[in-house]
């Protein structure tokens, strides 16, 4: 997973919306899950929205009514629709493979490779 390229981040007021994308390199995008997450305390990353290789969602509990994750197979491209932003939802947030983890799952962040990732911060 080395390479990802998340983009989309920047400072927004509370309720408001941000758009991420992810252009993942290689060309095994279509057949894997994806997902959004980011850092947890210990280390640690939590799946905040999946998307299944079929289109199908999932969300954290915390992130649900609230983010929208899609993607487009054909440009290789996740997206994290975020709307009704809060300050909780401040963070760096990174895309990646998501197969076989649960949305909402703590992964250990260490074990594997992370792309820059993109901040997202909500103000008040």
């Amino acid at each position: 997973q080395v390479g990802l390229v998340e983009s989309g981040g920047n400072l927004v007021q509370a309720g408001g919306p941000l758009r991420l994308s992810c252009t993942p390199p290689g060309n095994s995008f279509s057949d894997n899950a994806m997902g959004w997450y980011r850092p947890a305390p210990g280390w640690q990353m939590k799946l905040v929205a999946r998307i299944t290789s079929t289109g199908t969602p999932s969300y954290a509990d915390s992130v649900k009514g609230r983010f929208t994750i899609s993607r487009d197979n054909a440009k290789n491209t996740v997206y994290l629709q975020m709307n009704n932003l809060k300050l909780e939802d401040t963070a760096k947030y990174y895309c990646g493979r998501a197969d076989r983890i649960v949305a909402g799952s703590l992964i250990p962040a260490k074990g594997r490779s992370w792309g820059q990732g993109t901040q997202v911060t909500v103000s008040s």
